[in-house]
């Protein structure tokens, strides 16, 4: 394996300390993005109005809260990292949360079907819905539903947020305007790791469970080599067949691919099997995640994840979980 270069290393460690101390930074500010009650949210002290937004994932849930600031008081559905998001069933707090909801974002693609039932249940005139990917004319066909993986998708979402906060709070235009801008800056930091896992590893074999991170690999231009039936059958939760499984398994015993992408969110007997065998054979793991973990934003899980693969193919290093 190649070293990691000496000025790798320090971004590595600035960066780390970065994600140390963000949490802190911003805890006053993301309060709200979680499943607790929306109350939860610091909100102006004056008399102004503040938009009660909904997140169906927690990571859309983040970047409201980033567009919005003080005027947005944001709650995520699904923001739980051991559960699975596909088998994901909605409650009472669900509802009740959604039904005093001016501004929701959902995935779309039948990704959180149960958003539909839940705005049925409580119709509000005033409410917009930002279904992400009819907003990005994704066709319902799309097999991988995981948007938020794909670099180009959370800036698009993010005008759209500033654009239908406007709407409703038009005297603050230009502070939204100003989070937009300052949103779009701080995703540079992502764009240049992915930039660089593309020119020191494209076209580098790579396996994965199910394509949570797909976007992502395919704009560093890694070969991902796992059959999409298979990765398609455990995101759905169904058995592959026994042809995939053994193609699967030959990525490894044979070394044709360089490190192993496991969601830690999707976890099956097959899943396990695969990463036992991919440890057995001396093949770095990277985990993923569906839903924003805890203590990040959307832009340091991302930019987390993409380094980790960094350092599995450059060094061999296995990140099962993030920090």
């Amino acid at each position: 394996m190649n070293r990691i270069d000496t000025s790798f290393l320090k971004n590595i460690q600035r960066r780390r300390a970065l994600f140390a101390i963000l949490p802190a930074l911003i805890s006053i500010s993301l309060l709200g993005c979680g499943t607790q009650s929306p109350t939860a949210n610091v909100v102006p002290t004056t008399n102004e109005k503040v938009v009660q937004a909904v997140g169906a994932e927690n990571e859309y849930a983040d970047v409201i809260k980033q567009i919005g600031g003080k005027y947005v008081n944001v709650t995520a559905i699904m923001s739980d990292p051991s559960v699975d998001p596909h088998s994901y069933e909605a409650d009472t707090k669900d509802a009740s949360v959604v039904s005093k909801a001016t501004l929701i974002v959902q995935n779309g693609l039948g990704y959180d079907d149960f958003m539909a039932k839940l705005e049925a249940g409580s119709t509000n005139s005033n409410r917009i819905v930002i279904d992400v990917a009819k907003e990005l004319s994704y066709s319902d066909d799309t097999k991988n539903p995981h948007l938020w993986y794909k670099p180009d998708t959370m800036p698009k979402v993010a005008a759209l947020i500033a654009k239908d906060l406007e709407k409703q709070l038009p005297d603050q235009k230009q502070y939204f305007e100003d989070q937009l801008t300052r949103f779009n800056n701080s995703l540079k930091t992502w764009t240049d790791d992915l930039n660089q896992l593309q020119q020191a590893n494209a076209k580098t074999g790579v396996a994965v469970t199910e394509p949570v991170s797909d976007y992502l690999l395919q704009a560093a231009n890694l070969d991902i080599k796992t059959p999409w039936a298979f990765q398609a059958a455990i995101m759905n939760g169904t058995d592959p067949s026994p042809q995939d499984v053994k193609t699967q398994q030959d990525l490894f015993n044979n070394k044709q691919v360089n490190v192993f992408i496991y969601n830690t969110q999707a976890v099956s007997d097959a899943t396990k099997a695969l990463l036992s065998l991919a440890q057995s054979n001396n093949i770095p793991v990277v985990g993923v995640y569906e839903t924003m973990p805890p203590n990040h934003t959307y832009q340091t899980w991302m930019e987390e994840e993409t380094i980790n693969i960094l350092k599995a193919l450059k060094n061999g290093v296995s990140t099962e979980t993030l920090s």
